[in-house]
């Protein structure tokens, strides 16, 4: 008798929207008429046929969806289509469908991830689940030892688990890099209840989908996360804010709190003890801004969406003036880790000052475009053509927009940089949330500036006049630079209104603004003075002209 095998079909977003969900319908009525027949290959003398089919998180390779992984034979299949199901369920036992499968860069066709380049240079910690297990089946968690971790933390003291979290050294993955121990322990000290949890999954950033992917992939692995922070710091309410256009996303989680307070793991006794635990949803106020952490504070509170300046730091009065702990979704799905195998095994992955791994959104001009995790300190070389296999049509490579909207762009000469929160610093960009846009020969810089001003200028809450006028004024410079109508005097004006912005703005999105305008005149200043002088767009793009 064969093994008994799973196909596991990903139904994230992104391959639902390239028609996945007909793929398992498809899948499904081939086993069943294989089951009828008695076809060995699909192995219906082992298994019924419902269980054979799940519908999993993201595979990662979103480029190549829908994708289909085979398991225990770990054969992954990419760009499936609903006429492809009969000949997999034919396959099952026996050799692969070829023509399914990747080709690597030598031509050669691969059957199994560790021989595919798009992943066998990644490390999967945060995304060990993701697209492994059907995110709506809390028996499918359990399987692969999510809750274990909350039962472990539930014997130790709150100071053993913040003292395990300090001692991996993870920082914040929401973009500030702020150390997640610290955090806590601040949070802990103080002796007013209530105290309350708050997942950011507001995730805004034009190409990002990091946080989505592992809400809709994994979500009782960030149930488990908070109700750590949660056991750790004394909250017994919380709170997880998530991106309103993320109904998947929304619906997953809401389905997982019922599940995981039916099975009395959260709710009036945390797994039996005398923990209490309140999880909500709070769908997002619609605003970019909200992702900011006071903004996201006076949201929850049913507030407008607007910073405050932070005299008073949220561990000690956040919401509704109390000791509040607010991490991201990729930081709370770490902890489990981290208790499990202790915070000094999470610290020998990273580097010095940014310990573990990072996932990333790898968009734009990308032979392999994806969701990825690598370990911090990977340098941009690595994951841009490494991982992402260069620049499709043998075209130069150009630019690498990281850190969302406020990020900055990074030129070909800083492609061995390592990817950390310092070093990215260093040199004009920063992490962000995780997004990472790759931009080829043609691209003009100064319309890429000109667009993430235009976006961060909308979604501005217009509360200080640092950030509310500064974006109108650059853009409105920038605009004209990329008319052919600028002048020479407008870089040294962009140069002064960027400085201010990140002088004087009241939040991080008014300080970080400018990155974009900032590491454009300074890695690219070049195409700039090509608009300006001889009034022409090098990359043809602006509507001046093109080059010749």
């Amino acid at each position: 008798m064969s093994a008994k095998r799973t196909i596991l079909v990903c139904c994230d977003t992104g391959c639902i929207a390239s028609g996945s969900k007909a793929v398992v319908t498809a899948l499904k009525e081939q086993l069943a008429l294989a089951a009828a027949a008695g076809v060995a290959g699909a192995a219906a003398t082992d298994a019924t046929v419902e269980p054979l089919v799940k519908q999993t998180g993201c595979h990662g390779f979103c480029g190549y969806g829908p994708v289909v992984k085979v398991m225990p034979d770990d054969i992954s299949y990419y760009r499936v289509k609903p006429k492809d199901a009969a000949a997999i369920i034919e396959s099952l036992g026996g050799e692969p469908v070829e023509r399914l499968l990747y080709r690597d860069d030598a031509g050669q066709r691969v059957t199994g991830r560790e021989e595919n380049p798009f992943y066998s240079s990644q490390k999967k910690l945060a995304l060990r689940n993701v697209g492994e297990l059907d995110p709506e089946l809390l028996d499918d968690a359990l399987s692969r030892g999510v809750y274990e971790s909350l039962k472990k933390a539930l014997t130790m003291t709150p100071e053993e688990i913040i003292s395990q979290v300090e001692r991996s050294g993870i920082r914040g993955r929401g973009g500030a890099g702020f150390p997640a121990g610290r955090k806590w322990r601040i949070a802990a000290g103080y002796n007013n209840n209530p105290k309350y949890v708050i997942l950011n999954g507001d995730e805004g950033d034009p190409g990002a989908f990091m946080d989505r992917s592992m809400l809709e992939g994994d979500p009782h692995s960030v149930l488990e996360g908070v109700a750590i922070c949660a056991v750790a710091v004394g909250a017994t309410d919380a709170y997880l804010y998530i991106r309103d256009e993320y109904t998947t996303a929304l619906r997953t989680m809401k389905q997982a709190i019922l599940d995981a307070e039916a099975a009395g793991i959260l709710g009036d006794s945390v797994l039996g003890s005398d923990k209490q635990l309140r999880v909500q949803v709070v769908r997002g106020g619609g605003a970019f801004v909200c992702g900011e952490s006071s903004a996201m504070i006076a949201s929850i509170e049913g507030a407008v969406g607007e910073p405050r300046a932070k005299y008073i730091r949220s561990t000690q009065e956040g919401l509704w003036g109390q000791p509040t702990v607010l991490n991201n979704v990729e930081t709370f799905i770490n902890i489990p880790l981290i208790i499990a195998n202790g915070g000094d095994w999470y610290a020998q992955t990273g580097t010095d000052k940014s310990k573990g791994t990072k996932v990333f959104a790898l968009v734009g001009k990308i032979k392999r475009s994806g969701l990825i995790e690598v370990p911090m300190g990977t340098t941009l070389r690595e994951i841009i053509f490494d991982i992402g296999g260069g620049i499709p049509g043998n075209r130069r490579f150009k630019a690498i927009q990281t850190g969302g909207p406020s990020g900055g762009c990074l030129p070909d000469s800083l492609l061995d940089v390592p990817v950390d929160f310092d070093t990215l610093l260093e040199y004009g960009s920063m992490m962000g949330s995780g997004g990472m846009i790759v931009m080829d020969e043609r691209t003009c810089m100064v319309e890429t500036a000109r667009y993430y001003v235009e976006f961060l200028a909308r979604e501005c809450c217009g509360k200080c006049v640092p950030c509310r006028e500064g974006l109108r004024w650059l853009l409105d410079i920038l605009t004209r630079i990329c008319e052919g109508e600028g002048e020479f005097a407008d870089l040294e004006i962009l140069e002064g209104i960027c400085e201010t912005m990140t002088l004087a703005s009241r939040c991080a999105l008014g300080k970080t603004a400018a990155n974009p305008v900032i590491t454009t005149l300074r890695y690219f200043h070049d195409e700039y003075e090509e608009h300006i002088t001889h009034k022409r767009c090098p990359a043809g793009v602006c509507r001046m002209g093109v080059a010749p």
